[in-house]
């Protein structure tokens, strides 16, 4: 809920590495929101293809 995606999605991005494992209390799994926001912030904006940062200058 606090990344906007459905548990599923949360899931896979575990999965796959883009979220970092979780903590334990009591047995529960819990995540640090700071490290959410971190892994959000890795995220890449729409519509914006990484590689045009690397175009030489003509």
């Amino acid at each position: 809920m606090y990344l906007g995606i459905s548990p599923s999605k949360f899931d896979e991005l575990r999965k796959d590495g883009r979220v970092g494992a979780a903590r334990l209390i009591d047995g529960r799994k819990v995540w640090d929101i700071h490290a959410l926001d971190q892994a959000f912030d890795a995220l890449p904006y729409e519509g914006h293809d990484t590689d045009e940062d690397w175009k030489p200058a003509v």
